[in-house]
């Protein structure tokens, strides 16, 4: 059963009702209604098609998922697709759910699937029932708010993930694998976030062009708002993209650093152990030499392993090398 309202004088005169009683509220000048259906049968779609005149391209479009997100512009009226996202912070996953729109002179006409809230567009209109009065375009803009609203909070948890992650950069004890493997997550949701986001600045141009637009003059400022924050949320997808990338390289960057000084360690250690080696290797040779089987010939080399090792571990420690 799908969802109605019917509004009339900035009222909501009807809701709940069947479809085939739309045509019957549109006979009422002043007159717009909203239906919503989710995961909607063909016949269904078929139904309100008739009832209110949408084209069977559109209808199409709004049966099959996996459309971009775009505005298409008909004769009577407009097919919008959105998507709103979400974020989970434990998998570093980005979810998304298709919300489609047909926007006519006086109705708005969504689908979409049972994932998405759509009492949380519902709360956005209830909130703001002062704007009911301009028409369509008050059910237009709530449903455009409540999404954008959406990204920008995804921004934000995207943002606090990611910094984060930088803490964790130079921790001594950072497993670089999970560095790896979390920031190629965050990267990946970025650039499915992006694929979402991005479009939407044209699907705010084309409302606001006030001379190829039927929607409410009045209601401008609230698609300029909105556009405004498709903007930030552009442009912060965009740094958080570029952030990722840069955490990448720096913890690579990182690793090959923290390499090379196990390198000078063991390279250091390995030249003090030498010593050692190559003393008590010189003094037990079987063959005459000065102090051979001597006592002064046992302390000179204890000395001489000593005094040498002591010199080497002091000059690595001095370069910094231990």
């Amino acid at each position: 059963m799908p969802r109605t309202r019917a509004y009339r004088d900035g009222k909501i005169v009807g809701h709940g009702f069947p479809l085939d009683d739309v045509s019957d509220f549109l006979e009422h000048d002043g007159c717009f209604v909203w239906v919503d259906f989710e995961s909607p049968t063909e016949s269904e779609m078929r139904q309100v098609a008739d009832e209110i005149g949408l084209h069977e391209l559109a209808v199409e479009d709004a049966l099959h998922p996996g459309q971009r997100p775009k505005l298409d512009r008909y004769e009577d009226f407009l097919f919008t697709v959105l998507y709103d996202v979400g974020f989970d912070e434990a998998s570093g996953d980005l979810t998304t759910d298709e919300v489609k729109a047909f926007i006519t002179h006086r109705s708005l006409i969504t689908v979409h699937e049972p994932s998405f809230d759509i009492g949380i567009v519902e709360k956005t209109w209830d909130d703001n029932r002062d704007l009911a009065s301009h028409g369509v375009s008050y059910l237009v803009w709530g449903l455009l708010d409540t999404v954008v609203d959406r990204h920008y909070d995804t921004a934000e948890i995207l943002g606090d993930s990611i910094d984060g992650l930088e803490e964790t950069l130079f921790d001594v004890r950072q497993q670089t694998m999970d560095v790896q493997r979390r920031s190629f997550a965050l990267r990946k949701s970025l650039v499915e976030f992006r694929r979402v986001v991005t479009p939407m600045r044209e699907v705010l141009n084309t409302l606001l062009r006030r001379d190829d637009s039927n929607l409410a003059p009045e209601m401008g400022p609230y698609f300029q708002d909105v556009y405004d924050h498709v903007l930030r949320v552009t442009e912060q997808t965009d740094a958080l993209r570029d952030l990722v990338s840069t955490i990448l390289d720096t913890n690579l960057s990182i690793q090959s650093n923290r390499m090379n000084l196990v390198m000078k360690k063991v390279t250091s250690w390995a030249a003090i152990i030498a010593v050692p080696t190559a003393i008590t290797g010189y003094f037990g040779q079987n063959v005459p030499y000065p102090g051979f089987s001597q006592t002064w010939g046992f302390w000179l080399s204890t000395v001489s392993i000593v005094a040498i090792s002591v010199l080497l571990y002091t000059q690595f420690k001095k370069r910094d090398w231990l």
